[in-house]
């Protein structure tokens, strides 16, 4: 059976007070709109379609490539009239599921049993139970009890004092048989407070044909919820966050406070992690078993070997940190970022586009930027590969057992032998022998007799 999904995208989202389309703010590191594509993506076969309006230049470049299709709703006169927008597309037959762009957190088997329950022949509506119905539409149904026929939705702005009573609520998403749905909307009116055109009247409009309006009911509210406002963003931001910590938990992962931890992609750990408070992690990342990560630190695109520990303060991306390595605090791997087993990465270090093979070590205030280094190689504070000419990037190789004293500058490209020694304060611009003591420094000089200057007093 076909199977069309629509995502109603096309609101300005005015009390969310920004120049930018409400769907494409942005929740644990996707925008809203990206969540619920996420979503349908879960869903198997399906054609998407995606209802855009205010800032729909934006929103369509957003879902570039995602397969979904654009329909643009110009303009805005309510739900039932995007629907007429995108009804030329559908199919003939089979079930149309109606999402919203801006209720994020819809899970999939939430939308798949809305779908089901349609089957192409009833009018299903996705329904909760609140404690605080405000803005909601109203769920009517004959007698007050929850099982009674329902016979239709009211909207809150049109409700009456008694009507507003009522908790069980509409969330905006319905699945409904396509052929039927193309027929009610294409008689609906707005003759209604708003003049728009609603889409919940098509309920009615089933009712009376005897089109079967059954209510699928979702558990916990905070897949329903929509954002509408940088609070109802900030309260459902912490709600998903808290629901991956507990995930997390469950599975053994140690978190110093569930309530202060962020995960804006996928968090993959071992056996006994520990994470303290404050750490966001993107993208990808691995943890290994034991691995230790302190606070504050942001992780992005990164593997971390077994029994490393990510001192606080530390920032990771796009790099790969071998097992028992220590990192920071206070330190930046950058992407191409490779460290072998037991390297040390001390405070106030930046490593970029670089490997260090097992056991090297640089603790503080150094810069490696295209370098290859050797094992057990101690690189001195202050001590940086310059590797750019102003033109193109240079690679320094140093190799293994190597010691670079403090305040060094090595002028890729160039190659350090191995086990040798530069000098602290060196300026090294040609490749070292193995073995020796490369020292390039000016010769030291006091000046008998000199003094400071003084500043002139003032007349």
């Amino acid at each position: 059976m076909a199977l069309d999904i629509v995502i109603m995208a096309a609101g300005k989202g005015t009390r969310m007070k920004s120049r930018h389309p409400k769907v494409l703010h942005q929740l644990a590191g996707r925008s809203l709109l990206g969540h619920v594509l996420g979503t349908t993506a879960q869903l198997g076969e399906h054609h998407c379609w995606v209802i855009t309006g205010h800032g729909a230049d934006a929103v369509e470049s957003a879902i570039a490539g995602t397969g979904a299709v654009s329909v643009r709703q110009m303009p805005q006169l309510g739900t039932g009239h995007a629907i007429q927008q995108v009804v030329p597309h559908l199919a003939d037959q089979g079930t149309t599921l109606i999402l919203n762009g801006d209720v994020p957190l819809i899970e999939a088997a939430t939308a798949r049993a809305l779908a089901q329950a349609c089957g192409g022949e009833r009018l299903a509506l996705l329904t909760i139970v609140l404690d605080d119905a405000t803005g909601y539409g109203r769920i009517l149904r004959s007698g007050d009890a929850m099982g009674g026929r329902v016979l239709g939705i009211v909207e809150h702005k049109d409700a009456n004092p008694r009507q507003r009573e009522i908790r069980e609520v509409y969330t905006g998403m319905m699945a409904a048989p396509t052929a039927a749905l193309k027929r009610w909307v294409a008689a609906l009116k707005n003759d209604n407070a708003q003049g728009e055109f609603y889409l919940t009247d098509i309920v009615a409009m089933a009712v009376e044909e005897g089109v079967p309006v059954v209510a699928t009911h979702a558990t916990d509210d905070t897949e329903v919820l929509g954002v509408n406002s940088p609070l109802q963003l900030a309260d459902l931001e912490r709600r998903f966050q808290r629901r991956q910590a507990d995930t997390l938990l469950e599975a053994g992962v140690r978190l110093a406070d569930p309530a202060r931890f962020d995960l804006r992609g996928t968090l993959a750990a071992g056996q006994d992690v520990e994470i303290d408070v404050g750490c966001v992690f993107e993208g990808t990342v691995t943890l290994g078993d034991e691995v230790r990560i302190g606070a504050h630190c942001v992780i992005r695109d990164a593997v971390i070997g077994a029994g490393a520990v990510i001192h606080p303060f530390t920032h990771i991306e796009g790099a790969t940190v071998g097992a028992g390595a220590l990192v920071g605090p206070y330190a930046r791997l950058r992407p191409g970022a490779v460290l072998g087993e037991q390297v040390h990465i001390g405070n106030f270090v930046e490593v970029k586009n670089s490997t260090l093979a097992k056991g090297a070590k640089a603790n503080h205030l150094a810069y490696l930027g295209d370098a290859t280094v050797g094992e057990r190689v101690n690189y001195g504070a202050g001590s940086i590969t310059a590797n750019y000419d102003g033109a193109n990037k240079h690679r320094t190789v140093i190799g293994d057992d190597v010691h670079i004293g403090s305040n060094c500058v090595l002028i890729a490209p160039v190659t350090i032998g191995a086990g040798g020694t530069v000098g602290g304060g060196s300026t090294i611009s040609k490749d070292t022998p193995p073995g020796q003591l490369s020292v390039a420094r000016g010769r030291q000089v006091s000046i008998v007799g000199w003094t400071r200057p003084v500043k002139a007093k003032k007349g």
